[in-house]
């Protein structure tokens, strides 16, 4: 596979990231927990499915203790990290540290075998970030003392997250078909967290279940294989630039469908973001130049 396709099958992820606002409002109370076990259940289902039509691929379920301690870790451990971070502080807030991941990608990189970290990739990083900033700003920022505890979660999570997407790397002999049995992991994780803080509510209506569905098949779920995919054999810099335009594809959805107002700050936020992909992957474009041009 090219870096080329393999980017962009982790652009579908970022994609998809931006749906989840939308399908969890569509989706009615469910707890975190209860949502995540049941998500990632139908993500695990969906790759389980497509197994037996590959051959060899059951195989990938088999992994050195160290692979899944980093496909769980990152899976369940953002998530419950994530999680628990709004439990101790306001989610704008908590949503806006843990937003740290996609910066954190891009400066862990320049860490990896053959990749070279850029004061380009690093701006285009930031100028991203400040995106997110204006979006959040427009929603309405209240930072406490008393959350400091919650904000420490976040950041938690970012660093969870990031650093289990730069060290996919690392396992790139690992096939994608591994994140089945991660995506299992995380369900049967979820559930216990569920059954020990959360009671269970379960979807009032069609609607509901199949915004639980659309979840499975796509946000929290399927985007994990897609994401692999990008993260061991596309330009893991440039995704993670271009994942700060997932706040504001869902933004974009929740307006478009009414669960939300346009609002000056979110143009603000999508030309920052685009600005600062541009920027990222400015050495690239000048790479591909035309001599004499």
């Amino acid at each position: 596979m090219s870096p080329l396709l393999a980017t962009a099958i982790g652009f579908l992820a970022i994609l998809s990231w931006g749906l989840l606002a939308l399908f969890t409002a569509a989706s009615g109370v469910i707890p975190p927990f209860q949502m995540n076990a049941m998500c990632f259940a139908i993500g695990g289902l969906l790759g389980l499915l497509t197994l037996p039509f590959r051959p060899g691929a059951v195989r990938a379920l088999i992994q050195p203790w160290r692979v899944w301690a980093l496909g769980v870790g990152g899976l369940f451990g953002y998530h419950a990290l994530y999680f628990a971070a709004l439990r101790l502080a306001p989610p704008a807030e908590a949503s806006l540290v843990a937003y740290l991941w996609p910066l954190l990608i891009v400066v862990f990189s320049g860490l990896l075998p053959g990749e070279r970290l850029k004061a380009i990739h690093v701006a285009g990083a930031l100028i991203g970030f400040s995106g997110v900033v204006v979006l959040a700003q427009g929603q309405g920022l209240a930072a406490r003392v008393e959350d400091v505890p919650g904000y420490l979660l976040a950041l938690a999570a970012a660093l969870f997250w990031s650093s289990y997407s730069v060290l996919s790397r690392r396992v790139a002999s690992v096939p994608t078909d591994a994140v089945v049995g991660f995506c299992f992991a995380t369900a049967i994780l979820s559930l216990a967290c569920h059954l020990a803080f959360e009671t269970t509510v379960w979807p009032a209506d069609t609607t509901q279940w199949l915004a639980v569905l659309a979840l499975g098949l796509g946000p929290v779920g399927a985007a994990f294989y897609a994401w692999d995919i990008g993260c061991k054999r596309g330009d893991i810099r440039l995704l993670g630039v271009a994942a700060y335009s997932a706040p504001v594809i869902s933004t974009l959805a929740l307006v478009a469908t009414g669960y939300a107002a346009p609002t000056l700050a979110l143009a603000a936020a999508c030309a920052l973001i685009v600005a600062g992909a541009l920027v990222a992957s400015g050495d690239k474009l000048l790479r591909r130049r035309p001599a004499g041009a």
